[in-house]
């Protein structure tokens, strides 16, 4: 199997509810399955994306959001196999327990730095044990776990070294060495490896047998959109619902994008209970990479075939991988806005049978329109950022196609393709750090 192919397959992972609060439960929940008896104290720390991210979104299975409640399920009811998902089980009992636990004062959650790189912290004590269990890089990838004092699991430093006992593997984990070569140049991501042109290449170029199981991101992203569909919580799905004439699949391939893609964002940050299929880590930029596509390609389904659709989506994946790796994880960048948007923009450009030089058209566009939009956590105003983000795709790609784009010489646009990708994410990091702190301080003030 060719190795962006495996880089798609190991970063696409289903996130129930907004992926930071999943991600603390996760932490919490692994600390407590070291403890044993009734949890006292529950204490998490955090960068300031997943502080900021996690502060206002909702939460699967539970009338509650942020912090503090996904961390105080966490140790009453999550599920750490379950990765992403852990929140899965959640029933109403579950939700008074945490209620308790948090008037009680027994919770937690502070922001330990300004930072785009993903960092928990979560310790659980009991009356007779305390865990410690940290988290860097991404969501899931647990770098060492300290049981009363004593550290009884670290990730080894050497990938191929074979003397220490992994835990048990958690469905949805990976680690950052999934996604990173080993050896010569292994501290240069694989995505960074790669100019445009050859990932176009591989685009065209790979087995449509290999790339299939990108399908299954349709299947539950639409699954998610129905589920906000249903939902008499969401209000801005109702609107492009009405927008698109009642239809699921109009014939205007825009308004159906926007309702199929920021529905189940909408969805997703009001923490409705079905999964989304993230990518880098956000469920957001995986709805953003793929819907409007999915959305496009059904609306001119007479022209544009499944094993296109397929290909246009691994191009999306890629580009918003490519952008996200300069920007970090998480930061004040809108990254579902501006790399998942941008890579849908080229996404669409591909199903519109663009020429090679439109793709850099493309980026450029975006790059200009884009670059800029913060991000103030998951929450409602994620689907607003969605709609933006679509509008401006298919005006990007629309202007690519005919030519017309913002030259190199004009602001961050770089001479190529991979520079312009590559000052989009410094904008982020580290030009932004400021910018999220000022974010957090005012959440934090309201």
């Amino acid at each position: 199997m060719r190795e962006l192919t495996e880089l798609i397959r190991a970063d696409m992972r289903p996130a129930l509810g907004v992926t930071e609060p999943g991600a603390i439960a996760f932490a919490v929940a692994s600390a407590k399955s070291h403890v044993a008896g009734e949890v006292k104290k529950v204490h998490v720390a955090l960068n300031s994306g997943m502080y900021k991210n996690a502060f206002t979104c909702g939460i699967p299975n539970s009338s509650h959001f942020g912090n503090l409640y996904a961390a105080a399920l966490g140790a009453v009811a999550a599920d750490a196999k379950k990765g992403l998902e852990s929140l899965d089980a959640v029933t109403p009992k579950d939700d008074v327990l945490a209620e308790q636990m948090v008037a009680d004062g027994k919770v937690e959650v502070v922001l330990d730095h300004i930072g785009s790189e993903i960092t928990i912290d979560a310790r659980v004590e009991t009356e007779t044990d305390n865990c410690v269990v940290s988290i860097r890089g991404s969501h899931t990838n647990i770098v060492q776990i300290v049981k009363n004092g004593i550290c009884i699991w670290q990730m080894k430093e050497d990938a191929k070294e074979e003397e220490k006992e992994e835990p048990e593997k958690v469905a949805g984990a990976f680690s950052e060495a999934d996604c990173k070569g080993t050896g010569a140049g292994s501290d240069t991501p694989v995505i960074h490896r790669y100019t445009l042109a050859q990932i176009l290449s591989y685009v065209r170029e790979v087995p449509a047998e290999e790339i299939v199981f990108i399908g299954d991101a349709f299947t539950m992203n639409l699954e998610l959109l129905q589920e906000g569909i249903r939902s008499k919580r969401t209000t801005i799905t109702p609107m492009l619902l009405e927008e698109n004439g009642q239809e699921l699949i109009s014939e205007n391939a825009q308004s159906t994008a926007q309702l199929l893609c920021n529905g189940a964002i909408e969805a997703r940050v009001l923490g409705l209970s079905r999964p989304a299929m993230s990518i880098t880590g956000s469920g957001a930029h995986g709805i953003i990479a793929t819907m409007p596509l999915y959305a496009y390609a059904k609306v001119h389904k007479e022209r544009v075939s499944e094993e296109a659709l397929l290909r246009a989506t691994a191009l999306s994946y890629l580009i918003t991988m490519y952008i996200k790796e300069y920007s970090g994880k998480l930061s004040a960048f809108c990254g579902c806005g501006i790399a998942a948007g941008t890579g849908m923009a080229c996404g669409l450009a591909y199903l519109q049978g663009a020429e090679e030089e439109a793709f850099t058209n493309v980026i450029q566009n975006m790059a200009s329109g884009l670059t800029g939009m913060i991000c103030d956590g998951g929450n409602h105003g994620c689907a607003m950022k969605g709609i933006v983000a679509v509008d401006a795709a298919f005006r990007a790609a629309d202007m690519a196609k005919k030519g017309i784009c913002i030259e190199h010489i004009h602001g961050i646009n770089g001479r190529t393709p991979e520079d312009t990708m590559q000052y989009m994410g410094m904008i982020a990091s580290p030009g932004m750090v400021e910018t999220e702190k000022t974010i957090v301080e005012i959440m934090e003030q309201k």
